[in-house]
């Protein structure tokens, strides 16, 4: 699963600084969901894709194998 995270951001046009501070992580947590070294919780996902205007699933894409 590949990370669109990064990209989403971005598209908005918000700085990661302030997406981190809106769901109270670490810059580091939120860089690391950006390169798929982690994931957010399911919670911490719904607040992610609310705030970018996107759904859960828009955060993520199947990489083809």
């Amino acid at each position: 699963m590949k990370s669109r995270i990064g990209e989403l951001i971005d598209e908005a046009g918000y700085k990661k600084k302030y997406i981190a501070k809106e769901l109270n992580v670490s810059p580091t947590q939120l860089s690391n969901w950006i390169s798929g070294r982690s994931y957010p919780t399911i919670e911490k996902a719904f607040k992610l894709a609310k705030l970018l205007n996107k759904k859960v699933d828009d955060l993520y894409e199947e990489e083809e194998s």
